[in-house]
């Protein structure tokens, strides 16, 4: 899976002074009350004085309010500052818009080669309700499916370059899923017309390969799916092309880390719930947003079905979301 995300901007800090007689009191308050862009920790600071004539103020009238915070709680304070300090110093020069280029035909599979039940329409099929539990042999064959998988999608990445095209990226990650015997699970789904999905900068997923050559300095989501023996195995990466911004480097990196920290959570009798409270609990520390139309999905014989996975902490109208 992916987690595709959105910048916000860091709270600037403005500081506000009130004048009773010869008695003043300032707060400081961060431009923004959001707690997603504040960054600290605790309440307000604040601080009073009493001034009198031309007499220096005395220390001993200084008082600072402020709770007592942990030492991790310090740490992590201090961290998030100095990474929105490094994040506000970065200039950030946003690609051209995408333009979507020529979408080549279909590519044929071999007779021989079984094939889902969904090939043979177009219709998009409904997401399966019942949850798929699967026994020792199937077990083993989604584990073959899921490695072929990430094999093709290891060659795969190897190919992101600038000046090579998402359609040639198509065509070999075809050619090596038939040459294992194995069926690309996009080809053909809902009338999907490629064997991969290539998502490129602002596309979040389901990009379709086209003639549009790579940029220096894009990144692109290289979403593979192989059909195996009866199973499907599925997984996506994000790749670098070229010398990428360091602030797209991040958005690569504390996505990656997201879905490790969802991973983390996966155990028997966990609460699905808490894999998309930590993704976004992760995200947003580094000042990410997740996208919330996307959703995770159970794998197997059937393509997509139930537990439908968020990967947000905020409840969805199930009936909004799209499953990828």
């Amino acid at each position: 899976m992916a987690f595709p995300a959105s910048f916000s901007h860091s709270a600037s800090l403005q500081l506000s002074a009130s004048f009773h007689g010869e008695r003043t009191t300032s707060t400081l308050l961060p431009s923004s009350t959001s707690s997603n862009s504040c960054p600290f920790v605790g309440s307000q600071l604040a601080f009073s004085a009493s001034l009198r004539g031309s007499k220096t103020m005395s220390p001993s009238r200084l008082v600072v309010y402020s709770r007592r915070l942990s030492g991790l709680e310090e740490a992590m304070k201090m961290r998030r500052e100095r990474e929105q300090r490094e994040r506000s110093n970065t200039k950030f020069t946003r690609p051209l818009p995408l333009r979507r280029g020529r979408v080549s035909p279909r590519l044929p599979v071999p007779d021989d080669i079984p094939k889902p039940p969904y090939v043979s329409t177009k219709e998009l099929p409904e997401l399966a309700s019942e949850h798929q539990f699967h026994d020792a042999e199937g077990i083993e064959k989604m584990r073959a499916a899921c490695e072929l998988a990430a094999r093709v999608l290891q060659s795969a990445g190897e190919l992101v370059k600038p000046s090579i095209t998402t359609n040639e990226i198509d065509k070999a990650v075809h050619q090596m899923i038939i040459d294992a015997g194995a069926y690309p699970s996009p080809l053909g789904y809902g009338g999907f017309p490629k064997s991969v999905c290539t998502s490129v900068n602002e596309c979040m997923c389901h990009g379709i390969p086209d003639s549009r050559q790579l940029q220096d300095g894009d990144i692109i989501n290289i979403d593979v799916t192989v059909y195996l023996n009866g199973y499907h195995g599925d997984t996506s990466k994000t790749f670098l092309c070229g010398n990428v911004n360091d602030i797209l480097k991040r958005l690569v990196k504390v996505t990656e880390e997201c879905m490790e920290k969802g991973i983390a959570v996966c155990k028997d009798g966990a609460s699905f719930k808490k894999i998309g409270k930590r993704i976004s609990e992760h995200a947003e520390k580094y000042g990410f947003d997740v996208v919330e139309r996307f959703v995770g999905h159970g794998v197997g014989k059937v393509f997509h079905s139930e537990p439908v996975i968020l990967h947000h902490r905020k409840q969805l109208d199930l009936k909004s979301v799209i499953y990828f």
